[in-house]
């Protein structure tokens, strides 16, 4: 299983609502800057996959709300693959607030597709060579 924590993600004012709540909406920004960051700490980024004509849309997310994160709180997003990718990569999030609590689960699931037929296709090679310790 690979793990992978993204730190230091400040909730800024334009992120929240009038109760200096973070509007449901952007988490979904977050679980993906924990993922681009858990792929680029591999040594992968979107941009390489995509240059070999390959694009990874989100086919599924939920997210399950139990405490909320607030105005300038310092968030931690844990980032959980826990299956070897193949032609869907799932990732699972966990956000932490600064006192270490548990604040949101969620999961997405992106599926990898050539970018020319937009058919489904498998993970890049390296990509799971690069993952595949993890699972050992």
């Amino acid at each position: 299983m690979l793990i992978h924590d993204v730190t230091g993600i400040r909730v800024r004012y334009h992120d929240t609502d009038q109760m200096g709540i973070v509007y449901y909406g952007n988490y979904a920004r977050f679980y993906e800057v924990g993922r681009v960051e858990a792929l680029r700490q591999l040594g992968i980024d979107y941009k390489s996959i995509e240059a070999r004509g390959i694009g990874m849309p989100v086919y599924d997310m939920c997210s399950r709300f139990i405490r909320p994160a607030k105005y300038d709180d310092l968030l931690t997003i844990r980032v959980t693959v826990p299956q070897l990718p193949n032609t869907r990569i799932l990732f699972r999030y966990e956000i932490f607030n600064q006192d270490g609590q548990l604040l949101n689960t969620g999961e997405t699931t992106l599926i990898f597709l050539k970018s020319d037929t937009g058919r489904p296709c498998r993970a890049p090679d390296d990509l799971v060579a690069i993952t595949k310790p993890f699972f050992e």
